[in-house]
């Protein structure tokens, strides 16, 4: 006798996450609108591109004045930001799609304090509909991300520092005054 085959019995196939190990990454493309970016590297990357774009202007400006275009200097420095606005519109909807939001979502990051859901908001696990999940992120890319706090602590501690200092300088100089 056939015994026979419930329609409703689970699966007895070993069933497993594509995206589980290294190999099911895809590799991140700068200056491309597909595929997926972490919020860290999309952090780390928004840092390291405005750095360059500032030595670019920098280098492109001393060129301009030096050679006798001194008046258009500025314009000539702005040049570099160009390529910098393209690189991060890109990037942007690399981010978009890791959080499984379509490229079009993208605007919406240079709303002020709307951009922030970009950095804080977790990408997809796994794969969705724009690709397997991005590349662990390196070494490199978590000290690129930590530059902005970095800054931002040294500048606070800069801005409590400096008038503390002063104030105390000038107390120690009227000290000395009083004092024959």
């Amino acid at each position: 006798m056939t015994e026979a085959v419930n329609p409703y019995a689970a699966p007895k196939a070993v069933v497993a996450d594509v995206y589980d190990d290294e190999a099911g990454v895809q590799p991140v493309k700068l200056f491309s609108a597909k595929g997926r970016v972490g919020r860290l590297r999309y952090l780390s990357y928004n840092v390291g591109g405005y750095l360059l774009m500032a030595v670019a202007a920098a280098v492109l400006g001393f060129i301009a004045g030096a050679i006798g275009f001194g008046k258009a200097a500025g314009v000539i420095g702005v040049l570099a930001v160009i390529p910098y606005l393209i690189f991060i519109v890109l990037l942007t909807i690399q981010r978009s799609h890791d959080m499984g939001w379509t490229g079009w979502t993208a605007i919406l990051a240079f709303i002020p304090l709307v951009g922030l859901v970009w950095l804080l908001n977790p990408g997809t696990k796994g794969g969705n509909r724009f690709g397997g999940p991005p590349p662990p992120n390196t070494t490199m890319v978590k000290i690129g991300a930590l530059i902005i706090p970095g800054i931002a602590v040294v500048g606070i501690i800069a801005a409590i520092a400096l008038p503390a200092y002063q104030d105390y300088t000038k107390r120690a100089k009227a000290a000395q005054v009083v004092k024959p």
